[in-house]
């Protein structure tokens, strides 16, 4: 899995939490910067993709560390 230039924790959060926690990170980032969103909620795998389609962003994928998948963003 590629390299990222900033982490959010949002384990233990639920929908629709971890996307309003990325797009809030997401806005303050240049363009083209590595998001990493850690997320535990199983809804996160459909709404992070969805979310970066409507705002223009990359979904670059998703990748399970234990009990926490760690989803890929570039800011568009």
């Amino acid at each position: 899995m590629a390299n990222w230039d900033i982490e959010i924790d949002c384990e233990g959060l639920l929908c629709p939490l971890p996307v309003l926690r990325a797009r809030k990170r997401l806005l303050a980032l240049d363009p083209g910067t590595v998001l990493c969103v850690r997320a535990t909620d199983a809804m996160a795998l459909i709404d992070l993709p969805h979310f970066c389609a409507e705002a223009g962003h990359a979904y670059l994928g998703s990748e399970s560390d234990g009990t926490v998948t760690l989803h890929l963003i570039r800011r568009g």
